[in-house]
């Protein structure tokens, strides 16, 4: 496994391996859990040689969110990698990303106007654009992403879509600790109460997957539940429980055939976000 660092050196590896080698990709901001190494494994069996980078992106922490605090651990990081057999780490600095004098954005209309979009302002410009920068340095023939970050994997199919980038985005299903809480690295944020009051959410999901496979369909009704279930305990805070298209993230007051269920919460400090495809297979 090697380790790069600069724009240049990755762009030339990347060049000389797409010769003869397929790329499989996955960005991550580092601070990795069991999520972001199944999306490695993905990444493995798509691809020849995996990359991974490991870059907290500035452009989509808001002024008043963890940028200063969010979980960073390079070095055991590089070991859980190293254990996956990745094959690069590509981990720029914040300078080497947006060197002095940048200016150019990328945005998704429409769909970053929803669920996390709302309360979010600028924060799916700041993915849109260092997704689409990485999609250029890294030159990658399929990306992974997670669908715990749905919103994310949309705005990315869609920007991919308009803008004719030759990558596949291919989506991983969202992976849960034993109890059923979706891994995310603001899990560690959690203090032990903390961490019992979070699993309300996924018992709320459970709750409307449930409602859904008897029939129920009507929006109000699936989310009148889980605003029951996360309301029963002090110290959830619900942000949004969302019942919309699956593809537009546009609000339905039913669901037809297919659509989503989306929530964000703030348990404590820590803001948290799950959701559920719900459809009539479930």
């Amino acid at each position: 496994m090697k380790v790069i660092k600069t724009i240049q050196e990755m762009q030339a590896w990347s060049e000389e391996m797409r010769r003869t080698k397929r790329i499989g990709f996955v960005p991550t901001m580092g601070y990795l859990h069991e999520g972001h190494l199944s999306l490695v494994r993905k990444a493995r069996e798509l691809g020849d040689v995996v990359v991974v980078s490991i870059f907290v992106n500035p452009m989509q922490f808001g002024p008043r969110e963890d940028l200063a605090t969010y979980p960073r651990d390079f070095i055991r990081d590089a070991e859980l990698l190293e254990k996956e057999k990745t094959d690069i780490i590509f981990y720029p600095d914040t300078q080497e990303m947006y060197p002095q004098g940048y200016t150019t954005i990328i945005q998704v209309k429409g769909l970053e106007n929803y669920l996390c979009g709302k309360t979010r302002t600028g924060h799916f410009i700041g993915v849109a654009t260092v997704v689409a920068k990485l999609f250029n340095i890294v030159k990658p023939h399929v990306a992974v992403f997670g669908q715990k970050d749905y919103q994310q994997l949309k705005i990315i199919e869609r920007m991919v879509k308009d803008l004719n980038m030759d990558v596949e985005i291919v989506a991983y299903p969202t992976v849960r600790e034993a109890d059923g809480l979706a891994m995310s690295s603001r899990n560690t944020y959690l203090n032990q109460e903390e961490r019992k009051k979070a699993l309300l959410i996924y018992a709320s999901i459970r709750a409307i997957e449930a409602l859904f496979k008897q029939g129920e369909r009507r929006a109000a009704t699936l989310k009148e539940k889980a605003h029951e279930i996360l309301g029963s305990q002090p110290g959830v805070d619900i942000e949004y429980v969302s019942i919309c298209d699956a593809e537009t993230l546009e609000e339905v007051d039913e669901i037809d055939t297919r659509g989503l269920l989306a929530i964000a919460c703030r348990v404590g400090e820590t803001r948290l976000i799950d959701n559920s495809i719900l459809t009539e297979d479930l």
